[in-house]
């Protein structure tokens, strides 16, 4: 007896071309909103760069500048540098310092913390109401909301609460979220920083000088007693 084909009397044997329609529709359904998910991050990224572009988002603010922080780290004194090592509000209160903190965050790919405590900064100097909202949507989409393309972080209850002031959003809206994000760069970068060799080679720049001056303290008191005669020694 002839033995027929048996994927003619049973056809559900035929699987290899449904697993390989299954595996295509599957790696489709899957690619699909990963590229979406990439395309909205980079969409975002986009409008903030834009924003941070027009000057009606930084007036009367110095700090929100990028070309504003025009005084190198290399040109800063020694006399500068030692200030920074005395609080970290004073480290961030002059443009060169905050600018060589932030390259020494970028260097740990955590540089949305600064750039989340200056976009703060600048929106509590904001001149009017109406500028408050679609800044405050800007670094709310930037920098708080879950998988913002900066997010920075931040506690449950601290997120919590800076979603709630964002039904109707004030000057202290990001106060607590900015306070967060201010003691942790305080208590965990900041000191990183004062050990990095960057900020170390702007002190030692004050080595020579002080090495000169021990070298004529040591000339003078040398010369000062010459031919003085020592006492004899008291058993």
């Amino acid at each position: 007896m002839k033995m027929e084909n048996p994927l003619l009397l049973f056809p559900q044997l035929n699987i290899s071309a449904s697993k390989d329609k299954a595996y295509y529709k599957k790696s489709v359904i899957k690619e699909e909103p990963h590229k979406a998910s990439k395309a909205g991050a980079k969409q975002k990224r986009n409008r903030l760069s834009l924003l941070l572009q027009k000057p009606e988002f930084h007036e009367g603010d110095p700090l929100g500048k990028a070309g504003s922080l025009t005084k190198a780290a290399s040109s800063v004194s020694p006399e500068e540098a030692v200030k920074w090592g005395e609080s970290f509000d004073k480290l961030l209160s002059e443009k060169a310092g905050l600018d060589a903190f932030t390259k020494f965050l970028k260097t740990e790919f955590s540089e949305e913390n600064i750039e989340f405590w200056i976009a703060c900064e600048d929106y509590k100097k904001s001149k009017s109401a109406h500028e408050l909202l679609p800044k405050a949507k800007t670094i709310f989409e930037t920098f708080i909301q879950k998988d913002a393309p900066k997010e920075v972080n931040l506690d449950f209850h601290t997120k919590e609460a800076t979603m709630r002031s964002m039904a109707q959003p004030g000057r202290g809206t990001f106060e607590a979220a900015q306070s967060t994000v201010y003691r942790l760069m305080e208590q965990d970068s900041y000191p990183r920083f004062l050990s990095s060799a960057a900020y170390l080679r702007l002190l030692q720049r004050t080595a020579p000088a002080r090495a000169a001056l021990r070298r004529r303290s040591r000339s003078f008191t040398a010369s000062d007693f010459k031919g003085a005669r020592p006492e004899p020694a008291l058993w």
